[in-house]
Formats: C-alpha cells, sequence, structure tokens
C-alpha cells in the first residue's frame, strides 16, 4: 500500500512538474505576441519537422488574399503529446491550433478542450472536402459526451505502426511476428517506443496472440479493453520484453537504424520511409513489415483548443493545408501519408517503374485495387485489415501509467524524482533572474522618465 502512494504520489509530482514548466515555457512565448495585436496573430503547436515550414510564411500571403486581413504565425513544437496537453489542459495556453493523435484528441474531446470547426470560407473554396472517407469514418470511434469528433477535428497524417529492420542482420519472415522482440538471441539488438500507447498495444497483441487467432478476440479488444486482467497480462509480457531491449526511444531510433547501430526497432510507416531512404544513402538496407498477428492504425489531427484567440485564422489555414498541393509537400517533409484523398495525390504517389501493385481502394475509393505505389507508405489494404486504431484510456489512464512505470522498472522513478528536482530549481532560478532583470529594466525606464 506504501509503495502504491508512493507511486502516485510520484505520479502527482511528474503531473506537476509538466504544468510548471509548461507554465514558464507560456509566459517565454507569449512575449513573442505582445507587440501584435492578438487578433493578427496565429499560435500554431505541432510536431517537429512535421510541416513544410516554408507555408508558415505563405499563409500569411494567402489569407491576406483570402480575408483582406494580416496574420502572423507563432510557431511552437513539442514532442510529447502529455506536453502539449498539459500545455493546454492545465497552462491554459492560447494556442489556435495543436496537433494531438487521435487518442489525446479524444481526451480534449471528453474534457471539453476543443472548439467546433467553422467550415464557412465564404468565397474561397472548402478544400475539407478533399478527406479520405477511410479516416472520417474513424472519427466516429471518437466521439465523446454527444460531441461528434469529425466537427472538431480535422484529420493531417496517418499509418500504421511495425518493425524497421536491416535486412542483413535479420531475416525478413522473423520480422513478421512480434515473437522477434521476445526473442533472446536478438537481446540487446532492438528498441522499443518510449510511449505506452504503442507499446501496450504491442504487448496485448503479442500477448492475445492464440485469442485473436482463433477468434475469440480481436486487435481492437485486447488494445482497448482495459480490464484488470488486460493490464496484468501487458505488464507480464513487458517485464519479459525488457531485459531484450537495447532501449527506449522516442525518435533517435530511426537515425540509429541508418547507421546499422541496432538490427531492429518499433517505428511508425512515415519513420521507416525517412530511414530507409537515409539508410540506402550510406549503404545499409533497411525494410519495414506489420506483424501478422495485428497492430496498430493511427493519425494525427489538427484541433483548435479551447483558448484560442484566432479562431478565424486558425479555420482558414485548416482548409489550407488540405489543398492538394500544400498535403504533398507536407507528405514530402514528414514522410507520411496525408489524409488527402484527391486525385492530384493519387498521382503523385503513383510509381510506374514498380513492379508490385497494391489495393488501396480502403483509401482512394473503388477502382484503386491494383496500385503501383510505396507499400511502406501506403499499406496494402491487407496490411491495414489487420490493424486497430487506439482510442484513450479514460478513466483507466491512471492504472495504465502505474502499469507502465512497474514495466519499465523502479528506478524510473528515482531518476525521474532527480530529473524533477533539478528542472524545478533551474526553473525557479530562471524566474528569480528574469524577475531581477525585470525590476532592473523598470527602474532604468523610471529613472530616464525622471
Amino acid at each position: 500500500m506504501k509503495d502504491k502512494m508512493r507511486k502516485n504520489n510520484l505520479i502527482r509530482l511528474i503531473q506537476s512538474t509538466f504544468v510548471f514548466a509548461a507554465l514558464i515555457a507560456v509566459n517565454c512565448f507569449s512575449t513573442q505576441v505582445q507587440a501584435q495585436e492578438r487578433n493578427e496573430v496565429l499560435k500554431i503547436y505541432n510536431w517537429a519537422d512535421y510541416i513544410d515550414e516554408d507555408l508558415l510564411t505563405e499563409f500569411p500571403v494567402w489569407y491576406k488574399e483570402q480575408t483582406g486581413e494580416n496574420v502572423k504565425i507563432v510557431f511552437q513544437v513539442f514532442d510529447m503529446n502529455e506536453v502539449m496537453y498539459t500545455k493546454i489542459a492545465m497552462g491554459q495556453e492560447d494556442f489556435d491550433l495543436a496537433c494531438p493523435t487521435q487518442a489525446v484528441m479524444q481526451r480534449m474531446l471528453h474534457n471539453d478542450l476543443l472548439l467546433p470547426i467553422d467550415q464557412n470560407f465564404g468565397n474561397t473554396p472548402n478544400y475539407m472536402n478533399n478527406m479520405s472517407p477511410f479516416i472520417i469514418d474513424r472519427l466516429d470511434d471518437f466521439n465523446a459526451k454527444g460531441k461528434n469528433a469529425a466537427e472538431y477535428a480535422i484529420p493531417y497524417m496517418w499509418g500504421v505502426s511495425g518493425i524497421l529492420y536491416n535486412t542483413e542482420k535479420v531475416n525478413k519472415s522473423e520480422m513478421q511476428s512480434w515473437g522477434c522482440f521476445w526473442d533472446q538471441k536478438n537481446k540487446g539488438k532492438m528498441l522499443m517506443k518510449d510511449s505506452y500507447w504503442d507499446a501496450y498495444a504491442t504487448a496485448a497483441v503479442w500477448g492475445y496472440r492464440n485469442e485473436i487467432a482463433a477468434g475469440k478476440r480481436s486487435v481492437y479488444s485486447v488494445t482497448n479493453d482495459h480490464s484488470q486482467a488486460d493490464i496484468n497480462l501487458v505488464e507480464k509480457e513487458l517485464k519479459t520484453l525488457k531485459p531484450n531491449l537495447a532501449g527506449w526511444e522516442a525518435d533517435f531510433g530511426k537515425e540509429m537504424m541508418t547507421k546499422g547501430e541496432i538490427w531492429f526497432c518499433y517505428a511508425w510507416n512515415g519513420d521507416a520511409v525517412w530511414a530507409i531512404e537515409e539508410a540506402a544513402e550510406v549503404g545499409v538496407n533497411l525494410d519495414f513489415a506489420v506483424p501478422s498477428e495485428g497492430s496498430n492504425v493511427w493519425f494525427d489531427c489538427w484541433v483548435i483548443p479551447k483558448y484560442a484567440k484566432n479562431t478565424k485564422a486558425a479555420n482558414y489555414f485548416l482548409n489550407y493545408i488540405c489543398r492538394p498541393d500544400i498535403a504533398l509537400r507536407n507528405m514530402d517533409v514528414s514522410g507520411y501519408c496525408s489524409a488527402v484523398a484527391s486525385t492530384e495525390i493519387l498521382e503523385a504517389v503513383t510509381d510506374s517503374t514498380l513492379e508490385e501493385t497494391y489495393n488501396l481502394s480502403y483509401f482512394f475509393g473503388p477502382g484503386n485495387d491494383s496500385l503501383r505505389v510505396n507499400p511502406v507508405q501506403y499499406p496494402d489494404k491487407s496490411v491495414v485489415d489487420r490493424c486497430a486504431i487506439i482510442n484513450d484510456y479514460l478513466d483507466k489512464n491512471d492504472e495504465v501509467l502505474e502499469m507502465w512505470s512497474r514495466a519499465k522498472g523502479d528506478n524510473l522513478f528515482g531518476g525521474m524524482t532527480f530529473m524533477i528536482i533539478a528542472v524545478i530549481v533551474l526553473l525557479a532560478g530562471w524566474i528569480i533572474l528574469r524577475q531581477a532583470q525585470k525590476a532592473k529594466s523598470k527602474k532604468r525606464r523610471s529613472g530616464r522618465r525622471k
């Protein structure tokens, strides 16, 4: 009981630190927009390397052409959904746009943190109609508290999760199963995502592989039904997995793969597209597989947070990035698939030099069942059919987080406690220094007025 209380307190400490750090960032960030009227500023919060940043200077020109109004974009990036969520939910940061994954979008909708999207653009064409029904239909899984998710979120990029592997180190056939992560012969040669959503889903699918194969459970149910028995099984599988890992990674795995430093890692297919191309330039051969047991399909989406101050520009920006030419530019930068499924996109991704064809009728519509495309970027229908989308844990979130900390090891808390204390001390020192500088500056200004 004491151990559980200790962990609960540490979880609260971690959450509090996120809030504290977020508030500091808000203070820094807000100074960037004080010089302008807030309705002439569009504050965007996105993942790093996930948008063609030239668009940030091109959009204001287009916006002026459409509305006659000026706008300046202030752009900030995050590397964890939790940081983004905390800034908005607890720090009440007034971002006009944010880009969460589907599960976090669901949490934001459930907690009344989103504003509805307005598709009234006057004489400007509505490009939001270019979305693939495959993605739009999945938004229904995230309706919350009587709210239709499709009215609060615009899908951006989507993909599947699988295994990025070095073809010279491991056999292709072995990479067709999640079991390679639990095989001791691969010990120390692999990385797993430091994401409890991805790790939970992987362990659940592997742990219930026999039940899934027998039709007693589905990939969707084992990743989204969080009974105590399910959580216990996932914890057991993750604890068995941990000694085999070279480490847990958030974003550096793909780079280690391009250098041939590890044999395989859990990866999102967009990262795999990038890594395969980068590795080929230095003579490292990589490939990507979605295991036969099943995996998860996901999408990131744009939302307008509750505390937004410039919703008009935010809505126009959402419309702008749904233009096929803009969507293609963002695909080129990120390696991921846009949720836009227009004929322009289809023509751009078709490669007539490829021999094999793939069924993408689920995404581009009937008649597109024999397309020559990159199957890593656009998975075949047979692959997508064995994948399921992940919902948020909602009321089971604390239980899953506690399990996650246990599975990764109690030393996580010791190290994290030290880190948290260090962060608090540094941030407190920064606040004191900044206040002192402000006071000194104010005194100088007061002296000049005399």
